[in-house]
């Protein structure tokens, strides 16, 4: 009988000796869990866990203002709000088990699905207050919502193919896509969502490493579109000349600051608010003048540096990132939470246009709050490290380095080469 038909399975000669080649195993739950435990940011999860606690108890001081609103029963938001929180939970800690391979593809998928989905929002979308931003998929839908982690990924993304050419054209890849997501948000129309993405595509296109006289570009280019905006929006133009005009007794950015300073520094107490009661989505958009009139201008202040506190974590965990995309992606992700919550606090406090945008991780919430925790999945699965593993040099440091003298190290950590 031949060698080949003789030789057992996973071998092969080598000389006169067989060489037995590694059978791969695989992991059981509890050593993938194990791994996890390892590798995540517990500070980070310990935050964003103890902000979604507060955002509870947020919820519940807000829900009979709610409850009046939409003539239902008192505590239903705050009900459906333990609900969505639950759900929310195992999807963020589900997907911090991916790999950042897996983090990139799924973000790449979400984007291009949630892309489409924005292309049948004109058509199909459901209509409220004046705009069309919803679908009715069984559940109310806002696809912007699910598109902002995939976004900050997919632009991650394009801008890390320098690595692989410095000749490729990603910025204007990065820049067509932005131009298409701004244009499929303004025809809903949907300006504060618009803001908040052109935010996040000017941060990764400065950490990508453009020139600074590109940068002088882009930040005409951003002007540009906000004064065409104020020309060609009504909606844009009312909120814009309501906030430098001055609000009124009725305008809903006023009645939040009014309730949000009607608490003073210590709060009137649990359900004790009486202006909530009068203030228009206390449970989402105003919860943060919710917040400050039943626990006081410290809660809020707490509530402020919790997520200074997450953005600087992130921050502080890709500091000396090698891989450029999880640089990227992972700073990407941390300017969606992080702009998202200081635009809306700033509205609270009267000093931004209103947005109509939700506190995230604090806010009642449907689809959003699941929007939410898969954002915050994805930076944990971004930032996710292992302990043992040594770091070459800063990746931030190397960043700007022009010719980038260990550009093809770096290319082939990025799994170009």
């Amino acid at each position: 009988m031949s060698t080949s038909l003789s030789r057992p399975p996973h071998t092969r000669p080598r000389g006169d000796a067989t060489f037995h080649a590694p059978v791969p195993s695989r992991r059981g739950m509890g050593e993938e869990l194990r791994i996890w435990w390892r590798e995540i940011d517990k500070w980070l999860l310990g935050l964003v866990l103890l902000l979604m606690a507060l955002g509870t108890v947020a919820v519940a001081a807000a829900s009979p203002a709610a409850g009046n609103q939409y003539d239902v029963a008192e505590f239903t938001f705050f009900q459906k709000h333990i609900v969505f929180q639950v759900l929310g939970m195992g999807v963020m800690i589900a997907v911090s088990f991916a790999s950042r391979e897996n983090a990139r593809r799924l973000g790449i998928v979400l984007a291009v699905g949630m892309i489409a989905a924005l292309f049948l929002v004109p058509i199909i979308g459901e209509e409220r207050n004046g705009a069309r931003r919803w679908l009715e998929l069984g559940m109310s839908m806002q696809p912007s919502e699910f598109l902002k982690p995939g976004f900050a990924i997919l632009l991650a993304w394009m801008l890390s193919w320098r690595l692989r050419d410095a000749e490729l054209p990603v910025l204007g890849y990065a820049t067509l896509t932005m131009a298409l997501v701004a244009a499929l948000l303004m025809l809903q129309p949907n300006l504060g969502a618009t803001i908040l993405f052109g935010g996040v595509w000017f941060v990764l296109v400065v950490l990508s490493g453009v020139s600074l006289v590109r940068i002088g570009g882009l930040i005409a280019l951003g002007i540009g579109g906000m004064t065409a905006a104020y020309f060609l929006y009504d909606n844009a133009r009312y909120r814009i000349d309501s906030f430098f005009g001055g609000g009124t007794a009725f305008d809903q950015v006023d009645l939040a600051q009014r309730t949000l300073l009607n608490g003073g520094w210590t709060g009137s107490g649990l359900w004790l608010g009486t202006r909530k009661m009068n203030l228009p989505e206390a449970h989402t958009d105003y919860i943060f003048s919710v917040v400050g009139e039943e626990f006081g201008l410290l809660a809020c202040a707490v509530i402020m540096l919790l997520y200074v506190a997450i953005i600087a974590r992130a921050l502080i965990r890709l500091v000396d990132e090698e891989n450029l995309f999880a640089l990227l992606a992972g700073a990407g992700l941390a300017t969606l939470l992080g702009g998202q919550a200081f635009i809306n606090m700033l509205v609270n406090l009267q000093l931004f246009p209103s947005k109509g945008m939700t506190l995230p991780l604090v806010s009642y919430g449907g689809s959003s709050t699941l929007a939410v925790c898969l954002t915050v999945g994805l930076l944990l699965a971004i930032t996710r490290r292992n302990p043992f593993l040594e770091r070459e040099k800063p990746g931030l440091k190397d960043l700007f380095g022009g010719s980038r003298p260990g550009g093809s190290r770096a290319a082939e950590r990025e799994g170009f080469l």
